[in-house]
């Protein structure tokens, strides 16, 4: 554990790291006072406090001022952080470069996102024809001063004449979906509002989509949402005209969404409990048939890929905890008559997308992409070559389409585009952005550790290829462990700045991911979620145990179900990590459920409400109940939204307050809350890096480290 020299100066308590060398001096941290209420809840006769749990009203006005005093905390210890602002330049160096999306066709247009290096959001971009010159179609930036609403196209309408697209604020999943006439650039008047977690299924004149009744003024960010229903819309009439599709009043927690098969023959639409399994239905759009409910109970996931030939082609795991693709005749749909198309293998089929005719199955290997061309009858056509190790997304297009777009990047290969040929399997370079750093300089490796029970876990480890394997190796380990969420090589400017001055990089792919299919997610759900925690704490030993560092030197960082994972392993090993970086975390796991869509969670983690086994188990990990008085935690900067209504901020409120009631060290352990700002996506650039800062800043004084700069961190 680190040691604190606690000096007084004039009456004013200052603190140094004296671990190896002593870090920037800074007052002594005096945190805002947090009151206390005397409120309690009761399960299976285990009665727990939660004097904190005036925190959870967001808008309150006492709420309000604890943020404001917090943050004024928080940066009064960032600000005296000498190379902080050194960090700000090099991340935004190295952030600014052009990013452009995989294009997309509509009709005689192909559109894309382009970002040209410190744009707040990305631009949506359209031209005539491959060689046509881009146009703007929307740009985001030009919406607000301060580049907090976000711009995300939905897909165009069958005759290629209409493109709908939703409009965020401020980082929250609330959306309002608007219509544009791609020929002229233009709005049409039509606006709908209160959506939530919805695409556009475009059928004749309108589309299907997925909405909230309106909630309560000022609840906006912390209700419950209820009653996610299914609406039809026709172009040019007023949202209080649409129709509603589907609604199911005796299950009012339900989620549904839908969309509408290629060749607009069929509805298909799910209702999920959460996310996790789902049920599937499907409506025959020719005839104006009945919704008909194909597969029931939310056990499994089979989704709709196409319709060809009057047989559904789908991906599913029933009978294939790894996945497989099949024939289903909407005619005779039991399961005994589904026909494989694509059996299942060792690897794990985590996407199957289609254009041109084709089907493109991706499979992760160890994690690694895997991609094949097949025809409709599963043979393969050949792998798809990438230029080394790393992650593929794209190969999506319409039937006609005699090409297709697809990205690749790995942690030191930036994302590249590449176009193609279906005919003969040529990938050509489209676009590769340059960036002010040399790959040849890094080496990425995959490694397997044991964890706890015998488990062997793979991990991925970077850094530049020059350090030295002496235990003394600044280290950040990064997971998430949740969801059937599969991690795999990404590329990310701001781990470069981290390696590029001596960092080493670690992803550990722990159980309750997806990498390895549906068993090695279910290892990781509910009554298993302990060993989530038991393989990130042995990827920590792993590292510490080979040299790569040392307790003295460790961060661990992960956000929204990899926040609850650093908030638990930060609570059961204080000992094993020197920082600790929770990002919009689920860290109350008795009262997830009570807030917004976290009722989805219950398939993944259980309920404390469900049976007092599930609550046993969740109250043994929930990050906010361990916290122990008397306690020193390893230096810890949470960071969260305002606007955050999916992992609501309370969460990381009542933990900040907890943690700073119970840590017994002179390490800073403190919140950084971001105005205007979500669970993550459509952040700004401009707040991207200024909270990327923030992190690095603390994270490298917190381990001692004096100096940053192009050579080595040094000591």
């Amino acid at each position: 554990m680190k040691r604190y020299l606690v000096l007084t100066i004039l009456g004013t308590s200052l603190f140094a790291c004296t671990n190896e060398s002593p870090s920037t001096e800074m007052n002594s941290i005096s945190y805002p006072k947090t009151k206390k209420v005397d409120v309690s809840d009761e399960y299976f006769g285990t009665v727990v406090n939660d004097p904190y749990r005036w925190l959870e009203n967001d808008t309150a006005s006492d709420t309000e001022a604890w943020v404001v005093a917090q943050n004024e905390v928080t940066q009064s210890v960032l600000s005296k952080i000498p190379y902080r602002q050194k960090i700000e330049d090099r991340l935004t160096e190295l952030i600014n470069y052009p990013r452009l999306s995989s294009p997309f066709r509509a009709g005689d247009y192909y559109f894309f996102y382009k970002n040209d290096g410190l744009q707040n959001q990305s631009v949506i971009y359209y031209q005539n024809g491959k060689d046509g010159e881009p146009m703007v179609f929307i740009d985001p930036n030009a919406l607000s001063e301060d580049g907090t609403i976000s711009i995300n196209l939905l897909g165009a309408s069958g005759d290629n004449k209409y493109m709908a697209y939703t409009k965020s604020e401020g980082g929250s999943d609330w959306s309002k979906i608007y219509i544009r006439e791609i020929e002229t650039n233009t709005d049409l008047d039509d606006e709908l509002e209160w959506v939530k977690f919805s695409g556009a299924g475009w059928f004749e004149d309108g589309f299907f989509y997925s909405r909230y009744p309106a909630p309560e003024k000022g609840t906006e960010l912390s209700a419950d949402n209820k009653m996610h229903s299914i609406f039809y819309h026709k172009i040019g009439t007023p949202q209080s005209e649409d129709e509603l599709f589907y609604r199911n009043e005796d299950a009012p927690d339900l989620y549904h969404w839908c969309n509408v098969t290629e060749d607009d023959k069929y509805l298909v639409m799910y209702a999920a409990s959460g996310t996790d399994g789902y049920e599937l239905f499907f409506k025959d759009l020719e005839a104006d048939g009945d919704l008909i409910k194909m597969r029931k109970g939310f056990a499994n996931k089979t989704s709709i890929i196409d319709h060809r030939d009057g047989k559904f082609i789908a991906l599913t795991d029933i009978d294939a905890p790894n996945y497989r693709v099949v024939s289903i005749d909407p005619q005779n749909f039991d399961l005994s008559n589904w026909e494989d198309i694509i059996a299942e293998r060792e690897e794990t089929l985590v996407n199957v997308s289609t254009a041109g005719g084709y089907l493109f199955p991706e499979y992760l290997n160890s994690a690694i992409s895997q991609v094949f061309q097949m025809d409709y009858d599963g043979n393969t056509i050949r792998e798809i070559s990438f230029p080394a190790p790393g992650s593929a997304s794209g190969f999506s297009g319409k039937k006609e389409d005699g090409e297709v777009f697809y990205s690749f990047y790995s942690f030191t290969y930036p994302p590249t585009i590449f176009q193609l040929e279906l005919a003969s399997g040529e990938s050509n370079l489209f676009t590769k952005p340059e960036l002010k750093f040399d790959p040849e300089e890094y080496v990425s490796k995959q490694v397997r550790y044991k964890s706890k029970d015998g488990t062997e876990v793979p991990m991925f480890i970077v850094h530049k290829k020059d350090i030295e394997m002496n235990g003394q190796n600044p280290t950040l380990l990064y997971g998430y462990g949740g969801f059937n969420i599969s991690l795999s090589p990404t590329f990310s400017a701001s781990n470069i700045f981290f390696m590029e001055n001596g960092g080493v990089y670690a992803l550990a792919n722990l159980r309750g991911g997806g990498e390895f299919g549906e068993e090695w997610h279910k290892q990781g759900m509910k009554l298993e979620k302990q060993n989530v925690f038991d393989d990130f704490i042995a990827a920590a030993e792993y590292l510490i145990a080979e040299k790569y560092t040392s307790s003295e030197k460790l961060a661990i960082r992960g956000g929204s179900n990899g926040g609850l994972l650093v908030g638990a392993c930060m609570t059961q090993r204080p000992d094993l990590f020197a920082v600790a970086l929770p990002a919009v975390g689920v860290m109350d796991m008795l009262r997830f459920q009570k807030f917004t869509v976290g009722k989805g969670w219950i398939p993944e983690y259980g309920s404390s409400e469900a049976s007092e086994e599930e609550f046993k188990a969740l109250h043994a990990y929930s990050p906010l109940h361990n916290l122990e008085a008397d306690t020193e935690y390893p230096s810890t900067l949470v960071t969260t939204g305002d606007h955050d209504d999916r992992v609501v901020p309370a969460h990381s409120f009542k933990f900040a307050a907890t943690l700073q009631e119970t840590h017994s060290g002179d390490n800073p352990v403190l919140i950084r809350v971001e105005t205007d700002a979500g669970h993550g996506a459509g952040k700004p650039i401009a707040k991207v890096i200024e909270e990327q800062a923030d992190v690095w800043a603390f994270t490298l004084s917190e381990m001692g480290v004096e100096n940053i700069g192009g050579s080595p961190m040094e000591k």
